[in-house]
């Protein structure tokens, strides 16, 4: 799986299908999966169950024979309490050892964001770091590490390692800092204590506000969250023994969970890029898992230690490459178009190994719509701007060149892109369901069994057999769960999220007191509602579009505060930073929570582990922020930082402030383009000619961002399409390679860090 890839800019395509035990197509389930609670206690319920059963007894006959699926079900929920009561679940060592991973996977994405707005949560990577640390010392260890205490490791791990971007550091941070003009009550330079409490402020309550969405999206729904499906997957692949005791073990509870879970059941296959995590990992690991299942003879010593050895190369290349960059700059401008292309029109390649390694995981179909944005913005729209006056500057200036005029095209786009993805997601639950709950409640009202509805009951109905069988929804009963009290409980999460809102509230006003105490509670409530749909777009696409709802928060916020008002583009940027964090958090937290549950994790622990891994996250990015600001020039040739000119280019768009002259007219133009192929796009979901439709964001992202880092993503591209497609190879070995290779530059990268502060001079 791509660890859990968390490219802001993302767009996904994702087809499922299901399989029996025998290899041959079932028929599955809808993504939302069942609607009906799993617990019935009121007898007139049962009855009514029983009244509408009866007209299709005839149909169900034939089924007489014990239902092998309770069993089945006893089993898993004995499995989800044997691994929930492990000690394992929430250790020290386990939480130091994600720690110590999250922060290298801060500082790569401190890196990365800061050039390209890039960030990874990498929790397979994270998983597979931590499985390899305690392999090695396991000797040295008297307490066994299981797969739960890798759950620990990769959340603790995630959590802290996207911090960069849940705090706002690789965007809005940079466009306070330095972007904000006078005019604007700008810049806003913040010291370290108060970037701190900024990020203590905005850190905890999207993580507090995912855990009462678990029951209702996880155990009921089912819906799939294929990266942490994935991760599932790749821990139980990586822990699994050979030997006959522990098989027998194993089938007693996880493999008959697995079996069960129609998350295991379903295989799916993508060609665009995760948001998060690619779900083209999804098809990896299930295919992994198919094959270790079946032969039982692999050797998983060697396939754990081969994944680490292919990391570890892969890690070395980039590092060499990294630091050989340091020393000689033109290294990151390769001027493979010629000399004029490169010094007039920036079209240079970046063979960053780090940059082959991302286009890896987003796949061939995202990168070549980025190279589409490049070829149209930087290829079309720059050299047309510049030679019609639009853009006289410098090509490379971001106020009066080329640069920042395709800015706000690619902006336009993005914000068409958002509002129809994001209005679809509103819409789809009426256009699929709305017909078959009519028809439900036609028909009870005409047996006249509506006295649940009299009653105040309103568990979800179920649908009618007239109903088209396209909008049936799965009857099973809700996910087994593990025992309560390794759960949350409803009153620690009532009390967590009113302290951190209020936490929230006065750590803004703190740091930003012209900021008013309406504008930040308001804030607050979008975050957490634009959550639920973030949380409900990753467990069924694997995507959660943070980006978009961060820019539909800034455009709700243009129409709320007067554009008039002095302080009206800090109070946009800060409300589409903390909608950002909120869905952000809640999406981790989401994931993660998949994960342990399908390994039987305890989600108690989870959450706490969350809860430590945001707590440090928000201390060390904001200190690794200050770090890179002070020894590199932001923005500069090294950190350009696109992603805050895209905000802050925004809040002036939404507010009607800074538009160059002609822009808005293409922009227009463009934004209605992307709405007609967004629908298009949504409209052909699953169909072969999806992949085709360009995606928005990724368009716009191939726009914003200069030719040489998109040339080096297609390049990755390119090796996943050969390596997946053209010689059919599974995924696994190419996407631990190109963690290898981002992990390698992010790493180095504070060598390269620690060199400039020393002045040490370049070649």
């Amino acid at each position: 799986m791509p660890a859990r890839l968390r490219l802001v800019e993302a767009d996904v395509e994702l087809s499922s299908r299901g399989t029996s035990s025998a290899g041959q197509p079932k028929s599955m389930a809808p993504d939302r999966g069942s609607l009906e609670p799993g617990d019935r206690s009121q007898a007139g319920d049962d009855q009514e169950d029983q009244d509408m059963t009866e007209d299709t007894a005839s149909n169900d006959s034939d089924n007489d024979e014990p239902d092998a699926s309770l069993l089945q079900r006893d089993d898993a929920q004995k499995f989800l309490a044997e691994q929930a009561e492990q000690g394992q679940n929430f250790t020290i060592r386990g939480v130091l050892v994600g720690l110590a991973i999250g922060v290298i996977i801060c500082f790569s994405n401190m890196y990365f964001g800061l050039q390209t707005g890039w960030v990874s949560g990498m929790a397979m990577p994270a998983a597979l770091i931590g499985f390899g640390f305690f392999k090695t010392v396991a000797r040295c260890i008297d307490y066994p590490f299981t797969s739960v205490e890798n759950v620990l490791v990769q959340t603790v791990a995630g959590a802290l390692g996207t911090m960069p971007l849940g705090c706002g550091f690789v965007g809005v941070m940079p466009a306070l800092n330095y972007l904000l003009t006078p005019e604007e009550n700008g810049p806003l330079v913040l010291s370290t204590g108060k970037l701190i409490v900024w990020s203590l402020g905005i850190c905890f309550f999207g993580v507090v506000f995912a855990v009462p969405l678990r029951r209702e999206v996880i155990i009921r729904e089912k819906l799939k969250f294929p990266s942490g499906t994935a991760t599932a997957l790749m821990i139980g692949v990586l822990h699994g023994n050979t030997d006959e005791d522990s098989k027998k073990k194993s089938d007693s509870g996880l493999e008959i969970f697995r079996q069960r879970s129609q998350d295991i059941r379903r295989s799916s296959s993508m060609d665009g890029i995760p948001a998060g995590s690619g779900s083209g990992n999804v098809q990896v690991a299930s295919r992994d898992y198919t094959e270790v299942q079946s032969s039982g003879e692999e050797d998983h010593r060697d396939d754990w230690k081969a994944k680490i050895r292919l990391l570890i190369y892969a890690f070395i290349i980039s590092a060499i490459y990294t630091l050989a960059s340091y020393f000689i700059p033109h290294l990151r401008g390769l001027p493979v178009f010629g000399l004029p292309l490169a010094n007039n029109w920036l079209w240079t390649l970046n063979p960053s190994p780090a940059y082959i390694g991302q286009g890896i995981i987003m796949g061939p179909a995202t990168t070549l719509h980025m190279l589409l944005g490049a070829i149209v913005g930087w290829g079309v729209f720059s050299p047309l701007a510049k030679s019609k006056g639009w853009a006289p500057g410098p090509v490379e200036d971001w106020n009066s060149g080329s640069k920042g005029w395709i800015v706000w095209v690619s902006l336009a786009i993005m914000l068409a892109d958002s509002v129809v993805s994001l209005g679809w997601l509103i819409l789809r639950p009426l256009i699929l369901y709305a017909p078959s709950y009519f028809d439900t409640l036609r028909e009870r009202y005409r047996r006249g069994h509506l006295s649940s509805l009299k009653r105040g009951d309103y568990r979800a109905l179920a649908p009618s057999s007239t109903s088209d069988s396209k909008t049936v929804q799965n009857k099973e009963a809700a996910e087994p769960d593990a025992p309560a009290h390794h759960l949350v409980s409803n009153k620690t999460v009532f009390i967590l999220l009113i302290l951190s809102i209020i936490f929230c509230i006065f750590a803004i006003r703190y740091v930003f007191p012209p900021i008013p105490f309406g504008a930040i509670i308001l804030s607050i409530v979008l975050a957490l509602l634009l959550s639920l749909m973030g949380v409900r777009a990753l467990g069924e696409t694997d995507l959660n579009p943070v980006s978009g709802i961060s820019k539909l928060t800034q455009l709700f916020f243009a129409l709320v505060i007067p554009a008039s008002n002095p302080n009206a583009i800090t109070i946009n940027l800060l409300a589409g930073a903390i909608s950002e964090s909120g869905a952000l958090q809640a999406g981790d937290m989401m994931q993660d929570l998949k994960t342990g549950h399908l390994l039987g994790a305890a989600p108690r622990a989870q959450f706490w582990g969350q809860i430590i891994g945001s707590f440090a996250g928000a201390i060390i990015s904001a200190g690794v922020y200050k770090l890179y600001t002070s020894v590199y020039e932001v923005p500069g040739g090294m950190f350009q930082v696109p992603t805050a000119y895209v905000w802050i280019f925004t809040a002036r768009l939404v507010t009607g402030k800074g538009l160059p002259y002609m822009a808005w007219q293409w922009a227009l133009g463009a934004g209605l383009l992307f709405v007609a192929l967004t629908a298009a796009r949504v409209r052909g979901q699953g169909n072969w000619w999806q992949a085709w439709v360009p995606g928005g964001i990724a368009v716009a992202v191939g726009m914003y961002n200069v030719p040489s880092f998109t040339l080096a993503r297609t390049i990755g591209g390119l090796v996943n399409w050969y390596w997946r497609i053209y010689r059919g190879r599974e995924d696994t070995p190419v996407i631990v390679l190109a963690s290898g290779l981002i992990l390698g530059e992010g790493v180095v990268s504070i060598v390269n860090l620690l060199l400039a502060s020393l002045q040490v001079p370049h070649l």
